[in-house]
């Protein structure tokens, strides 16, 4: 018995073992294809973070089709994107507390909805290819609406604005833009809630 435990064991672990190193090995060739990208924004005392991967166009139609139109997006490729602040926000109009959240859309031909999730997800979408997230752990959503490029953004991107104290994040993507407003919350906003 102790021999047949000691075989099982061992092949188990062995298994587990290959399963992991599989695993990285998928995790690694994806992020060739949809780099790890981060966008940061540090102004005075205030720190904004944005990492994601950036899937590349590759001459396909990406709204509508490749990314439909109407569905939770994670927002770039391979894990879920995130966006981290140091300081308590309004994102476009919704109260958000310092602190990291997954980030997630849902585009439309005509606006997107943004979405801050403060669930971190392992990956951006479940083994259907649906995407993670668990709208329950929602903190905030804002609707934006779509802007049409001059040119085509072969990767996706986001940048981090400031300009006279007020803030935006800009996403990008083929011949779409969306950018959402980003105020900080200050004393007298926090004494009201």
């Amino acid at each position: 018995m102790n021999k047949f435990l000691k075989w099982f064991l061992i092949t188990v672990l062995s298994l587990g073992v290959i399963g992991f190193v599989g695993y990285k090995i998928l995790m690694n060739q994806t992020k060739k294809h949809s780099p790890l990208a981060e966008e940061v924004l540090a102004v005075n005392d205030v720190e904004m973070s944005v990492s994601y991967c950036q899937p590349a166009k590759k001459g396909r139609v990406i709204f509508g089709e490749l990314v439909p139109y109407g569905k939770t997006w994670r927002t770039g490729a391979n894990e879920a994107s995130t966006f981290s602040v140091n300081h308590d926000i309004y994102f476009g109009d919704q109260a958000v507390k310092a602190g990291t959240y997954t980030l997630w859309t849902v585009p439309n031909k005509e606006s997107w909805e943004i979405i801050l999730n403060d669930k971190m997800y392992g990956w951006g979408v479940n083994f259907d290819e649906s995407a993670a997230r668990e709208p329950q752990f929602d903190v905030a959503n804002y609707t934006v609406p779509v802007q049409q490029l001059n040119s085509v953004e072969e990767r996706f991107t986001i940048k981090l604005k400031e300009s006279m104290k007020s803030y935006s994040m800009a996403m990008m993507w083929d011949d779409v833009k969306v950018v959402v407003p980003i105020t900080l919350k200050t004393g007298e906003d926090t004494q009201g809630s």
